[in-house]
C-alpha cells in the first residue's frame, strides 16, 4: 500500500503546520513534559493531561492536540529511565523494562540499556506514525460507509475491550463502564428537552463537565493515593554512563526492535489497546523465542528484554490514535481525553475531521515525527537531570499540582462549582481505588455514552423501532458477535488468571 497523491499532499500540509514556530514550541513542551511525567513515579500521562485540560481553552485546536499527544508518547520514553536506573517504573507501560533494564544497569551496562530504549522508541514511533499516515485515509473513507447501527456496534466493541483489558475484576470494570455511561447522560435530553439526572442542580443542566470529572477522578485521586505511599529517592541510582551500544548489542537488539514495533503497531489499534498491552505482549513474545548460544535468559540482563517492550509501547501509544482520528472512537482512556479535547474545541470527532479540518488531521500526524525526533535528541543528554529530579519528595510536588488544578478549574468559567464537582469526583475516585476499581473504563463510558445514545436512537428511528437492525446488518452483526466473544473470553477462568498476572502489576 502506498500513499495516494491526496495523502502526500496531506502530509506536505501537515509538515507545513507542524514545522511552524508555534507548533514546534508546543511539540517541544509536550515532549519535555511527557518525559518528565514518565520519569516521576506517581504522575502519568492521564493525570497530567487531565490537569492541563483547562489550558487548552487558550490554545488553537492543533496546538492543544500536539501538546497532549507529545505528553502521551513522551511519557513512554521517560518511563524507561527510572525503570533502568532505579528499578522503579515511572509509567505503567515501563513495568517490564525493569526486568532486564535494571539487571543490565547492575552489570554496568546502563548506558547500553538507555541507548537501546531511546533508539528503539524513536524507530518504533517513526514507523507507527507512518502506519497512521498510510492507514488513516482508507479507514476514513470506510468510516463514511458506516451507518448508525454500525457505530453502535463499534462503540460496544470499544467498551468491551476496555472491560477485558482493565486490571482487576471484569465485573468491576463493567460496573465502571455503566457508571461512566450514566454520568455522560446527565443534563438536557437533546430530543425531548427534558432535564435528567440533574437532581435539581441548575449547573448540571448542561451536563457534568469533562474537565471536572477527568481532573477529579485522575489528578485529585492520584494526589491522595500517592501521598500515602513512601517517597522514591534516587540514592540507589546506577552511576551514569555514556549511552552507547556496541555492534554486538546493536545486532542483538535490532530484530527485537522490529518485532516490538510490529506488535505495538497492531495492538495499539485494538479497542482497549495501547502502550501497556503492547509492552507486555512484546516481552512475552521475546521470552518464547529460543536463546542464541551464550545469550543470557530474559530477566537477567538480556538487551532484547529492553528493546522489544520499549519499541512496542511507543508504537502502541501512537497507533492508538488511528481509531480516534478516523472513527471518532477512543481505544483507551488517554484517547478519550484527546477526544474530549477535540469536543471542547468545538470539533465533532469522526471521519469528517479529515475532510473538514485537513490541517488539523495531517498537522497532528506530522507533529509525531517531529516530536519523536525531539525526544531522541533531548532524552539521552538529559537523563542525569531527570534522575536528580527524583530526589524531590512527592509531598513537595503535591501542593503545586493541587494549586495548578484548582486554578485551572476555577478559570474555566470563574465558577467555584467546578471545584466542588472535581472534589466530589476526587472522593469518588479514591473510594473506587480503595474498592479496586480502575477509573479508565469509567472515562471511556462517559465519553462514549452520549454518542452511543445518539447513534442508537438514530438507528432505531431509521429502522422504525426494529431492534433486529443491529444483527441483520452484516457489519454491525459481525462486530456485535466479536463483542460478545470478547466478553465471554474475559469471563474465561484461565484468561482471568492471566489478566491478574499481567495487569495486576500496575498496582505494584
Amino acid at each position: 500500500m502506498g500513499l495516494t497523491v491526496a495523502g502526500l499532499d496531506g502530509l506536505l500540509l501537515g509538515f507545513a503546520e507542524a514545522l511552524s514556530a508555534t507548533h514546534l514550541l508546543y511539540a517541544l513542551a509536550g515532549a519535555v513534559l511527557g518525559t518528565l511525567v514518565g520519569v516521576l513515579p506517581g504522575l502519568g500521562p492521564l493525570t497530567t493531561m487531565a490537569m492541563l485540560m483547562p489550558s487548552i481553552y487558550a490554545l488553537d485546536p492543533l496546538s492543544a492536540l500536539i501538546m497532549l499527544a507529545g505528553i502521551y508518547y513522551g511519557a513512554q520514553y521517560g518511563g524507561s529511565t527510572t525503570s533502568i536506573l532505579l528499578n522503579v517504573p515511572g509509567e505503567a507501560s515501563a513495568l517490564v523494562t525493569t526486568l532486564d533494564g535494571h539487571a543490565m544497569a547492575r552489570q554496568g551496562r546502563a548506558g547500553a540499556a538507555l541507548a537501546v530504549a531511546a533508539l528503539g522508541s524513536f524507530f518504533a514511533g517513526c514507523v507507527a506514525t507512518a502506519v497512521i499516515a498510510l492507514a488513516a485515509p482508507p479507514l476514513t473513507e470506510l468510516a463514511f460507509a458506516f451507518g448508525p447501527a454500525d457505530y453502535v456496534a463499534l462503540m460496544l466493541l470499544g467498551l468491551a475491550g476496555a472491560v477485558m483489558l482493565a486490571s482487576g475484576s471484569v465485573l468491576k470494570a463493567l460496573a465502571m463502564v455503566v457508571l461512566g455511561v450514566l454520568l455522560g447522560l446527565v443534563g438536557i435530553d437533546v430530543m425531548s428537552g427534558v432535564p435528567r439526572y440533574t437532581l435539581g442542580v441548575p449547573e448540571l443542566t448542561d451536563g457534568i463537565g469533562f474537565v471536572a470529572i477527568a481532573m477529579g477522578v485522575f489528578a485529585f485521586t492520584d494526589l491522595v493515593v500517592n501521598l500515602a505511599r513512601p517517597d522514591v529517592g534516587a540514592a540507589d541510582a546506577m552511576p551514569m554512563q555514556r549511552a552507547v551500544l556496541t555492534r554486538a548489542e546493536a545486532r542483538a537488539a535490532a530484530p527485537a526492535v522490529l518485532r516490538g514495533t510490529v506488535i505495538g503497531s497492531v495492538l495499539g489499534v485494538l479497542p482497549g489497546g495501547g502502550a501497556l498491552l503492547a509492552s507486555f505482549a512484546a516481552y512475552v513474545a521475546e521470552k518464547r523465542l529460543r536463546l542464541a548460544p551464550g545469550e543470557v535468559p530474559l530477566g537477567q540482563g538480556n538487551i532484547r528484554g529492553v528493546a522489544a517492550p520499549e519499541s512496542a509501547n511507543n508504537a502502541g501509544a501512537q497507533t492508538s490514535f488511528i481509531p480516534m482520528l478516523t472513527l471518532g472512537l477512543p481505544s483507551n482512556a488517554v484517547m478519550a481525553l484527546m477526544l474530549g479535547a477535540l469536543t471542547l474545541k468545538g470539533i465533532q470527532p469522526g471521519p469528517q475531521v479529515m475532510a473538514a479540518n485537513p490541517a488539523l488531521f495531517w498537522g497532528l500526524i506530522a507533529s509525531m515525527w517531529v516530536g519523536n525526533l525531539m525526544l531522541v535528541v533531548l532524552n539521552l543528554p538529559m537523563v542525569g537531570l531527570w534522575v536528580r529530579l527524583l530526589r524531590v519528595p512527592y509531598r513537595v510536588l503535591a501542593p503545586t499540582i493541587l494549586a495548578v488544578c484548582c486554578i485551572g478549574l476555577f478559570a474555566l468559567e470563574s465558577n467555584p462549582f467546578n471545584l466542588y464537582l472535581a472534589a466530589a469526583f476526587g472522593l469518588l475516585g479514591y473510594a473506587l481505588n480503595r474498592l479496586g476499581c480502575e477509573p479508565a473504563p469509567l472515562l471511556l463510558g462517559y465519553i462514549l455514552g452520549p454518542m452511543l445514545e445518539e447513534k442508537l436512537r438514530q438507528a432505531l428511528l431509521i429502522a422504525g423501532g426494529d431492534w433486529a437492525v443491529f444483527v441483520t446488518r452484516p457489519l454491525s452483526g459481525g462486530i456485535l458477535a466479536l463483542t460478545v466473544a470478547l466478553l465471554l473470553l474475559a469471563a474465561w477462568p484461565r484468561l482471568a488468571r492471566g489478566r491478574e498476572a499481567v495487569f495486576g502489576q500496575r498496582e505494584t
